[in-house]
Formats: C-alpha cells, structure tokens, sequence
C-alpha cells in the first residue's frame, strides 16, 4: 500500500552523464515506489568532456549493476592509476598523484614522515616507487590486483578513463531496462504551484506536460530549473581559479596508452590528455585575461600526440556552486549545481556524491525545508574541500609567468591556509571530516610541487639509519618484483577483449 506522502514521480531534465547517472541509480534504488522519467533533446549537445574519473565510480558503477568488463568495453576505456603533472612546480618538474596508499605505515607515525626522513639522509627513492600503483603506473602496466601476495602493502588502486558520449549512452539503455521513461523534447516553459512555488510539470515544445513530485536538474550551464526558475544564486569562484576557458578537442592515440591521466601546465593554464582505447581527449584549460582563444588553440594543437579528430571547440565557463543546490522540489547535479575544473576529475564524482546525498536525505511530498538545508550543507563541504585542494596545485607554483605569479601570490581561502601552515611547520596533514582528498594525495600534490616542510615527524627518529634503510628497501623490491610481473596496459585490456587502437597498429 503506498504510503499518502511519498513520492512516486521524479522528473529529471536534461541526459548526459549527469542525468543517466541520475536515472539509473534512482530506478535502481528507488525503482519500486517511484516512477522515473528523463526529458532530454538531442538537439541539445553536452558538454562531454568528463572522461577521466576516481575510484570510487567503482560503486556507482556496482549500484547501477554495471559489470566491469563489458563496462570497459562499451565505452572504450582504459585503466588510470592516477595523474601525471608536468611543469606545475617549476617548468621541468614532473610527479604523479597516485590513487591509493603509498609505502606502510609504521606505528603512529605515516610512511610518508619516513620518507620525509630518509629523503633528508639521502636514501630515499622517489615516492611512487614505494607503490605497486606508482611502479605500474611507471612501466606502462595495468591490472586489477588487490594486494601483493606474501606482503601487507596495497594492490592497485585505479579508476578509469572512459567516452563520456558512451557512458551515458550504456547508461541510457541500462535503465531503461529498469523502466525508466525517456522522453525527447525542448522544455518550452515550467508550470509551478501558486502557493509552493514547487514544479509541478515541464511544458515542452511540442504540447507535452512531463509532471512530477521531484525534480532533478541536469540541464548544464544553462540550470533552467534551478537556477532559471527556482532562483538559487551562483557563487563566483574566479578569483580563487581565474581560468574560464578550456578548448577540447580529441586525436588519434600515439603508439603507448599510459594508464594515467596527464596534466601538462603552459604559460596561463594546463593542458589535459586522456588516453582511451580508440582516442585521445585533450583539453587546454586557460585563463582569458591572460590569453587568447586563438592562442590557447594553437597551443593545444601544437601539443597533441595524434591527428586531431575533429575541430577544436571552446567551452567558456565560472567556476564556483549554487549554495542551494536544493531548493524547493528541485535539486540540481552536475554543471547546473557548479564546476570545478576537471584538474583531479571530481565532476563525475560530484554527481555520484550528489546522488548519494539526495538518497540519503530522500523527503515526501512536502519537501522539508531542513532536509534542503542539510544536502545543501553537506554539499558545500564536498565543493569547497575539492576547490582548496584545487586552489594548492596553482598557488605552490614556481612558474615565472604572469598568471602563476598572480595564483601564487593571491590570498586563498583560511581553510586551505591553515592546512599549508600546517604542513609547512610539521610535515603533518590533517583531512577535515571526511574530505575526498587524503592526507597521501594532499603530501604528493605539495611535495611534488617543491612545497617542502621544515621538519618531519620526531617519531620517524624510532628507526636506526641502517633500519630505515631496510625498511625502505624491502618495500621497493617487494613492489619491483611485483610490478615486473603485470601486463602492459595494453595487453590488460585486450585480454578482456577491449584491444586498443593505437599509432602502430593502426590500419
């Protein structure tokens, strides 16, 4: 018997990643009370360029009942272990943030204070050596391995690369085995309740009324619901990341497939390259008070590793968030909630966070006030904790141009402020609640980028010289000896049936 409050029709406007996201973890988890239906025009493009992802799409993709190999293989994707930053220091530097744990911890003190140590004494090896994730990474090996056999060190921690255009197109039909109702038209205008203001049904182009008790805006920059019509402000962000501007545009795959995501920094912002089993995504992130369109294409194009496929397109942009992603019966995912430039890929998993928060707070008809208010402190933390970690790749930066001088001597924000006092004077990071970024990828982002602390932790004094010597060593060979024995990247995927297109092997 349905109970006389509960929501039984949600309405999600706009397809793409976000919205398919949207519709298949709700029918998946919702599907036996309430009906979905998704309102899209293919004539609306999408921005699409959400190709690079964290670990945890992992459980989004386990919730939406996606099975791992056919995954791979419908949306042409690759392995990534983590993200290779070139020129983000000073111009020859070069580190990558790997996902998962590095090293072993010992006592209560983190491996990474014994690194600090062993670094000062001239024994250390680089940092990623100290990880099978990082060893691979480096040989251009990929492989689902959970643990080093005989050891307690960690496995392989990945995400993945993946067509977004074919992610949401997988999605799509997934779903819609789940009963959900797509509908293709252009929303005309929104009928709302007088005394509510809730919407209550998207009037479409050609005389379609799409009712519904819940709203989900997926409409991208344009928020046509909840910033158009239910009137939830934007907070500006630029002066914190001044880039508005990223041109994209997709190659041919050189002769490798590195199974990690690159960040290539240039004179006024940084270029990405995202490897895929038929292609490679570029983009180049720039600020225009600092360069030209023209500019920021030509630099694209003169740093791709393929023949583009395609023309370059622009995509201008804010960075920031709607304070109220939730307001009234509408709550927002995806660009219309905000950006956050794709620099460590949380905008996929912004939308999967949002998910989750909306199901965890899923009210009745009445759309609580309070369950708004809570989603929408909730979510502020999440942007606002991935937007400082954001802000410290661009302000410890030794770069001399104008624009990196301008990032590295700006004010940020005290909560970013006090983590780098923090770090400075101790070595020590400490993760708020529960931030995305932990304190091992907040160490490999500042030491990478020659932000140094003046001391380590007195507790990796327990060790004798000669003893931390060991204790490093073993871990480097159990993880060499580990990492000898992987498969090339390439050689992952097409013993899963998903071979890769590449320069050598092309027809």
């Amino acid at each position: 018997m349905t109970k006389p409050n509960r929501i039984q029709r949600l309405t999600i406007l706009g397809g793409g990643t976000a919205g398919w996201m949207a519709a298949i973890a709700f029918a998946r988890v919702l599907g036996h009370q309430v009906k979905v239906t998704l309102v899209e025009s293919e004539a609306i493009g999408t921005v699409g360029v959400g190709e690079a992802t964290i670990p945890p799409i992992k459980i989004f993709n386990q919730l939406a009942g996606l099975e791992e190999d056919e995954f791979l293989r419908q949306t042409k994707a690759s392995l990534k272990l983590g993200i290779e930053f070139s020129g983000w220091g000073g111009a020859d530097d070069r580190y990558i943030h790997l996902f998962g744990n590095v090293g072993q911890s010992l006592g209560l003190s983190e491996f990474f204070q014994y690194w600090l140590r062993a670094r000062e004494e001239g024994i250390a090896k680089d940092f990623d050596l100290y990880s099978l994730t990082g060893a691979a990474a480096r040989a251009g090996k990929a492989e689902r391995a959970t643990g080093i056999r005989g050891s307690k060190l960690e496995g392989i921690t990945y995400a993945f690369h993946f067509d977004a255009g074919l992610y949401a197109r997988y999605l799509r039909s997934e779903a819609e085995k789940l009963g959900v109702d797509r509908i293709e038209g252009k929303v005309a205008g929104v009928e709302r309740d007088a005394e509510t203001g809730f919407v209550t049904a998207l009037k479409l182009e050609d005389g379609q009324q799409v009712g519904g008790e819940f709203f989900i805006d997926c409409s991208g920059f344009r928020a046509l619901l909840i910033g158009e019509e239910m009137g939830s402000a934007y907070s500006d962000w630029t002066h914190w990341l001044p880039c508005n501007r990223a041109v994209a545009v997709p190659c041919e795959n050189g002769a490798k497939l590195r199974p990690f995501t690159q960040s290539i920094a240039h004179k006024a912002g940084w270029q990405w390259r995202i490897p895929l089993q038929h292609r490679t995504g570029n983009g180049h992130v720039f600020s225009s008070a600092h360069m030209s369109e023209d500019e920021a294409t030509q630099i694209l194009l003169d740093n791709l590793e393929g023949e583009p496929i395609g023309d370059p397109r622009v995509i201008r942009f804010t960075t920031g968030m709607r304070p109220e992603m939730w307001k009234g019966n509408v709550a927002a995912l995806g660009l219309a909630s905000g950006f956050l430039e794709p620099l460590e890929s949380t905008s996929i998993h912004l939308i999967q966070v949002g998910i989750s928060k909306l199901m965890s707070l899923w009210p009745d008809t009445a759309c609580d006030p309070a369950l708004a208010a809570e989603y929408n402190r909730k979510m502020a933390f999440e942007y606002e904790s991935v937007r400082d970690f954001i802000i410290a790749h661009y302000h410890v930066n030794q770069r001399p141009e104008p624009f990196w001088r301008q990032v590295a001597t700006m004010d940020v924000p005290d909560s970013l402020q006090r983590k780098l006092d923090v770090f400075k004077s101790s070595g020590k990071i400490y993760r708020d609640h529960d931030e995305l970024f932990t304190e091992i990828g907040w160490f490999q982002v500042l030491m990478g980028q020659n932000f140094t602390p003046e001391r380590y932790h007195p507790l990796a004094d327990r060790l004798s010289r000669d003893q931390l010597a060991g204790f490093l060593g073993n871990i480097e060979q159990i993880v060499g000896k580990a990492a000898d024995q992987l498969p090339s990247h390439e050689d992952f995927l097409a013993s899963i049936g998903a071979p890769p297109t590449l320069k050598e092997t092309a027809a």
